[in-house]
Parts: C-alpha cells; structure tokens; sequence
C-alpha cells in the first residue's frame, strides 16, 4: 500500500458517514427534537424519584428472602437498575402518547432511547454472572456499543469503516475489523476453556478412585489443552496461516529456554512431582526450616501451610533437588519421642509403667501402636527415661501433643509421688587465711627513722 493513498472504498464510505451525520444534524435540529429530548428528560427525572421511594421497600422484601442465593443476587442487581426499570416504561409511554397526536417520524429518538435504556438494563444485569468487574463492565460497554450502532442504523458503515483501516503483509491483510473479532474469539474460547476445564477438574476431583496426584495431573493437562486449543482456534478463525510462526516459534523457544530457565524448571518439576507421586495433596512435609501440610500443587510451586498460619509458596525445583521429609509418604503415623528424668529414690518400673498408661489417655496418641518408655541411662541428677508414642494426624502439629504428653506426665507423677529433680550444685566456701600486716614506721624530724 503506498503511502497517501486510501484503501479501495474508503473515499465511499466517507461520503456515506459525512451523509449520515448530515441527515442525523437536520433531525436534530427540529422542533420536536427538543421536544423528545425535554420528555426524556422529564421521564428520567420522574424515573430517579420513582427509585428513591421504591429502593428501601424493595430492599426490606429482598432481605426477607432466605436459601436462595441465586435468586438474592438477581434482585440485587435489579434492585441497582431500578431507576432504569423504571425510565423504560415511562418512555414506552410517553412514545405512545406521541403517536397518538403525530406520526411516527417525530418519535424517532424516542425509539432509539427505549431500545438503549432496554439493552443498557438488560446488558448490566446479564454481566453481574462476571465476577470479574473490569470484564463485566467492558462487556457491558462492548454489547452496549454493538446495539447502539444497530439501534442508530450504523452498523453497515461501521464494519467497512473498520476493515478498510488495514495492513498488508506479502499475501496476508490485517484489518482493524479482524483484530477485533479475533480478540473477541479468543475472549470467548479462552472463558468458554477455562469454565469447561474447571467442570472438567471438579469431576475428576469427586473421582474416589484416582489418587491425589493423578487428579491434579490430569486437571492441569486439561486445563492447558483447553486453553492451547482455544488460542490456535481463535487464530485460525481470523484466517492466521499457523504454519507462517514456525521460524518465530523456534525462536521465541531458544529464548524462552536462556530466559526461562527456572520458570521451565520450576514447570518441569512440578509435572515430575505429580508423576512420581513424592508428595500429594494432604501430606505433611518438611523442608528446611519449613514445616507444613501441602495445600494445593501448582505449575510453578507449592503451597504450604504451617502451623502459625503462614503460606510457604515452594518452587517445585527445591522439592526435586533438595531433601524432603515426607511424614505422610507411606501412612500418617508418626512416632514421637519426650525423654525426662526422675529421681533416684524412684521405683524405675513404676516409673515406666505410669508414663506408658499417661501417654495413651492422652487425645491424638494411638493406642496400636502402643506407647513404649525406655530407661536410657543414670544421669548426674536424674535417672532418664525416653517414651515415645505415635500419632495419626501429623498436620494438627507435633509441638502441642507433646506438651500434652509432658503435662500428662507431670500430673501422673505427682499424684502417685514421684519427684522430677534439678541439676544441684554444691559450692564450697573456705574460711579466708588471716595475714598480719606491719604498718611501716614514720620518720624522724632529723630525717632519721623512729626505732
């Protein structure tokens, strides 16, 4: 395309538009234009008092609505558009009114404003299903705009308009028309994959016969397949050649492999992570410092939660190359060990046997397997037991049972008058040596020394 010259069709479109907006001006400036336009104004006003006297009475009704959250959100939005609800019957009337006394040329805004009050409400309801506030209001603007143009009779004008704008590449023409409709493909088939592979995780989730890591394999797949399949679909339906991002592709691929390295690791990983099932949902690991129970595995990391609360976001990549502690790897039985002391005047039996029947009325402790103490040696102060037990819940914390091992312990010991001693230490103070001290002899006034 050389430069300064237009597209082929453009110089009639212009014309077309510039007759449009020629016509469109000497509509307006008419008589019962102003007269339309004061009576829109007019139901608008009268629509705005309507709602301010409707809305706490709806209100109080919709409050009294219980188990249906479907239907509360509905009304809740309409409940917002009340003044819209109201202003669109008002203009409905006041057209019919019009026509009743002239004809139908001069109710021609009228019209076009009943059709856009009609489609704005509609519009604005039907985009409160988007959580997404941004995405609701621009496809709210975006559906508005569309039957603006058709309500205005411009849609014809537009569509030219839009696919004259365009650019030529050897054999392949862009418009600005196909750039549109190819992000509105993709839009669509991206939220149309995404909502179709969150259906497809939440069933393969109810699955009670695949293992945890499976059903996280197979939703990720799915999900990614989905989201793949929409892109090249949106693509080719704007008339994209796929073979011509060969040369791209294997490009963008060497740089994605020197710039992403870790992001590819971390990916790489995770799918490793799922295949050897090392780890799943539930389990309780350790990891450093790092001591939690795995709350979701992701492409990139995975979440854990510890006990105070925090959220550990792991990459995937230390999960492979660094040493786990996997307390739920094979089952979740866990063993736990608390060594303590008694004193020498104690019976070493009862001693055991005491500890062994605390331990098991305590709450998470498992009596198969049972808990077991063992003497360990005679201390300086003490004689030294070690009792270990196991428990079934690792995620509910290891510090917690076994402060209620120690206090079942203490309780146990002092019922049945056993002592648990301290360290001592003896210091032996001797009686300071006396030393007689000679105070030195003063000298004479000749200079000579006092005898």
């Amino acid at each position: 395309m050389e430069p300064n010259v237009l597209p082929p069709g453009t110089t009639e479109i212009v014309q077309t538009l510039q007759d449009r907006a020629l016509a469109l001006w000497q509509l307006v400036y008419q008589p019962w234009t102003l007269y339309q336009i004061g009576i829109l104004a007019v139901c608008y006003v009268i629509a705005r008092l309507a709602a301010r006297w409707l809305t706490p009475l709806l209100e109080e009704r919709i409050r009294q609505i219980k188990g249906h959250p479907g239907l509360l959100r509905m009304l809740a939005a309409l409940l917002r558009k009340i003044h819209w609800i109201a202003f669109i019957p008002l203009v409905w009337l006041s057209k019919q009114a019009v026509l009743s006394v002239t004809w139908p040329s001069r109710t021609y805004f009228l019209s076009v404003a009943l059709t856009l009050a009609l489609a704005w409400l509609v519009i604005s309801i039907l985009s409160r299903i988007i959580r997404n506030r941004t995405l609701a209001r621009l496809v709210a603007i975006t559906g508005w705009t569309i039957l603006a143009l058709y309500a205005l009779g411009l849609v014809e004008e537009t569509v030219s308009a839009l696919d004259s704008l365009a650019l030529t590449f050897g054999e392949f023409r862009l418009s600005v028309l196909q750039i549109i409709q190819g992000l509105a493909l993709l839009a669509a088939l991206t939220w149309l994959a995404n909502a179709a592979g969150n259906y497809a995780d939440r069933t393969i989730n109810r699955n009670e016969d695949l293992t945890p890591s499976l059903k996280v394999l197979l939703g990720k797949v799915i999900k990614i397949a989905l989201v793949i399949a929409a892109i090249v679909v949106a693509l080719s339906g704007i008339g994209i050649d796929l073979t011509a991002f060969t040369v791209f592709s294997g490009a963008v691929g060497v740089g994605l492999g020197f710039g992403l390295q870790k992001v590819v690791s971390n990916f790489i990983s995770g799918i490793i992570i799922l295949l050897d099932k090392s780890i799943k949902p539930g389990d309780t690991i350790s990891l450093g410092d790092t001591f939690g129970w795995i709350r979701e595995l992701r492409a990139r990391y995975v979440s854990v939660v510890t006990r105070d609360g925090k959220e550990y976001l792991i990459p995937n990549e230390d999960l492979v190359t660094q040493q786990v502690v996997n307390w739920s790897f094979t089952d979740n039985l866990i063993r736990l060990d608390v060594p303590f002391g008694v004193s020498y005047e104690s019976d070493p039996h009862e001693v055991i046997r005491l500890a062994k029947e605390s331990c098991v009325e305590v709450d998470r402790v498992t009596a198969s397997p049972a808990p077991v103490c063992w003497m360990t040696e005679f201390g300086d102060s003490s004689i030294n037991f070690l009792l270990r037990f196991w428990i079934a819940d690792p995620q509910q914390g290891l510090t917690n049972i076994r402060g209620k091992v120690l206090l079942a312990l203490w309780d146990t010991f002092k019922e049945n008058g056993i002592s648990i001693p301290f360290p001592h230490r003896e210091v032996i103070v001797r009686a300071p040596v006396e030393v007689e001290m000679k105070a030195p002899s003063k000298p004479g006034r000749d200079g000579g020394k006092r005898s």
